[in-house]
């Protein structure tokens, strides 16, 4: 099944990172603190999405 969290969050960030370098947007500005704000909602998401890999087949362990 998709992800439309991270795909949403992925869309956003791509899109702001375009339009911070074509208008040339220094640090500290409102876009770019998005984009520093969905880098750590994007890895918090993956590092979830791993730990529920992790203890999902750990549950499940090796058939006897």
């Amino acid at each position: 099944m998709a992800d439309l969290y991270l795909k949403a969050l992925e869309a956003e960030r791509k899109s702001l990172w375009a339009a911070c370098r074509l208008k040339g947007l220094p640090k500290g500005t409102p876009e770019r603190l998005r984009i520093e704000e969905l880098d750590f909602l994007l890895t918090e998401h993956n590092a979830n999405k791993a730990g529920a890999k992790k203890a999902g087949a750990k549950k499940t362990g090796p058939a006897k």
